[in-house]
């Protein structure tokens, strides 16, 4: 409490110009009261206005006034600076070089706390007092502290600029509309600024409407990334659990022909064993049998050799050496080549699903579509090399140029018998998978026609929907001589554009992109497909009589 009201007497014995306690205290004839030297500085600069002011009250006097020294409230001054009253405000008060000064201040300023923009000048809480008190001051446009207000004083007439002209789109005096600008389109500042007012608040409205449309796709790119990895981890997880049951399936396989080896082993050994047994017992007897003719041939009294010979007993059938096989030491190799072909089949299996599997993967793009290319070489940036399948060539289709190019032959070629060979179509599919973003160019020497398409890898090889174009596995574009046609599903749409010998693919797999150019110094769009590929696709061509065809090497 004592403080507050030190605070008070500080603020109410303390020169308004100076802010500090009041030093030989004069008063003016309005009553207010200053330190002699500020009053008579302030009156000293404004001495070219021809008239001197009061700065708390602005009472204006005609002439100097003669300032006489207030005995009375020097004495109080004295009395209350031994009682303890501050003389300065706290550092933090001055205004710095970042700040904006008072312009009433004297000596070291404090910061001014508004600008007006009537007077064109900036006040401390001190000096701003008669503002907040007058009522003619009380009028005027108070704004927070600025340094620009001499900006608003035009440098030719030293007038305020209240006038704004559109013509010239700049702020200006009453003076200048009256010259320079005397034809022009012009309107109060205040009137201009109510209608930039308005525009900026439409500005303002599509800004924050753009604000909120764009956090919700960052709230949906959080929620996508959320999905991508709950669903990669689901993936990991899931594909170990797969590989897993493989890797025991392949362990329960490894055990039970383990096993089988085994038993086999075990009866085969039995067998020989045991025959190998009944040879030994036959061995035994025969060396007997042996033993009695010995004896009985030893024998010197003839008669005893004649009475003896009948009662010998004949001799057992035997296991002769010819009916047994021996067997190579390698037994069991033609076990160990089944199995060999089982891991070749096995790695084959592997090695196809691994690139379809990590062509899936590549396929995942959950981000918006990548804007389409414009100029050549902005295409050729995904441009992808094609070669074509000599399993899926008709046979009246000839290979050449590294298997890039086909050309429609009279007689049949010698390709051998595959699955995956077309002979219901003059056609051919790419080696090659298209997936992601992908670019291909194909020349044509066109006589009866080329059909340049993409689809799935299991299209039909035979029948009357075979053809590209004529089922939904594949979408083609018809290049004659004079025109083009796309094709899809056995719907024709005709497709305008200049004829060339050069046609373009462009291929963005995730977003279901799918266009045709002409290509030339300029790239010509001649048709584009939006729809949604569940599958990788393949490039290819079908050609009519006497044409041909050839993927671009493009790199």
């Amino acid at each position: 409490m004592a403080q507050q009201e030190n605070q008070m007497d500080r603020e109410r014995f303390s020169c308004s110009i100076c802010l500090d306690p009041l030093k030989d205290p004069v008063t003016t004839g309005c009553g207010h009261s200053y330190c002699k030297s500020c009053i008579n500085t302030h009156w000293d600069n404004g001495e070219e206005r021809g008239s001197y002011s009061c700065p708390q009250c602005r009472q204006t006097f005609t002439l100097r006034p003669v300032l006489e020294k207030n005995t009375m409230l020097a004495d109080l001054v004295e009395e209350l600076k031994k009682t303890g009253l501050q003389a300065a405000p706290a550092d933090h008060c001055y205004a710095g070089p970042e700040d904006v000064a008072c312009d009433v201040c004297t000596g070291r300023k404090l910061k001014a706390i508004k600008s007006c923009l009537v007077c064109l000048a900036s006040y401390c809480e001190k000096h701003l007092q008669p503002h907040l008190q007058s009522a003619p001051l009380k009028k005027h446009k108070l704004v927070e502290p600025s340094e620009k207000l001499q900006e608003n004083i035009c440098s030719r007439h030293v007038e305020v600029m209240k006038i704004f002209c559109r013509t010239d789109q700049q702020c200006i005096c009453y003076l200048c509309s009256m010259e320079e600008h005397k034809d022009h389109d012009t309107v109060t500042a205040a009137a201009e600024r109510t209608e930039r007012q308005r525009e900026l608040g439409l500005r303002r409205q599509t800004i924050q409407q753009r604000v909120q449309d764009t956090e919700k796709d960052v709230k949906l790119l959080q929620q996508e990334e959320e999905a991508i990895n709950g669903s990669a981890d689901k993936a990991v997880e899931d594909s170990e659990e797969i590989f897993t049951e493989l890797i025991r399936l392949l362990e329960k396989r490894s055990s039970d022909v383990k096993q089988q080896i085994r038993s086999q082993q075990e009866t085969e050994v039995s067998r020989v064993r045991e025959l190998q047994e009944r040879l030994e017992q036959e061995i035994t007897e025969l060396k007997r049998k042996d033993h009695e003719l010995k004896q009985l041939s030893d024998t010197e009294d003839h008669n005893q050799f004649l009475h003896n010979y009948p009662s010998l007993s004949p001799l057992s059938g035997s296991t002769h050496s010819s009916s047994i096989r021996i067997r190579p030491m390698r037994i069991f190799e033609d076990v160990t080549a089944a199995v060999s072909q089982v891991r070749g089949r096995l790695q084959d299996i592997l090695s196809e699903t691994e690139t379809e599997i990590l062509q899936i993967v590549s396929q995942v793009d959950v981000l918006l579509p990548q804007p389409e290319p414009e100029t050549r070489a902005d295409f050729l940036k995904y441009s992808q090399e094609i070669t074509l399948d000599p399993n899926t060539v008709n046979r009246y289709m000839l290979l050449s140029e590294g298997n890039r190019k086909v050309t429609y032959m009279s007689k049949g070629q010698s390709y051998s018998e595959h699955p995956d060979r077309f002979t219901g179509s003059l056609q051919v599919l790419s080696r090659e998978s298209l997936t992601g973003r992908c670019y291909c160019e194909v020349e044509m020497g066109v006589i009866g026609g080329v059909d340049v398409a993409v689809t799935y890898k299991n299209i039909s090889r035979e029948g009357g929907k075979c053809p590209f174009g004529l089922n939904d596995q594949s979408w083609s574009l018809f290049c004659d001589k004079e025109s083009y046609s796309f094709y899809y599903n056995g719907i024709m749409t005709p497709v305008s554009g200049p004829r060339s010998s050069r046609v373009g693919v462009y291929l963005d797999h995730s977003a279901g992109v799918l266009s045709f150019y002409r290509v030339s110094d300029t790239m010509t769009l001649l048709h584009r497909v939006q729809t949604t590929f569940t599958q990788p696709l393949c490039a290819g061509v079908r050609v009519r009589f006497g044409s041909t065809a050839e993927f671009c090497k493009l790199k």
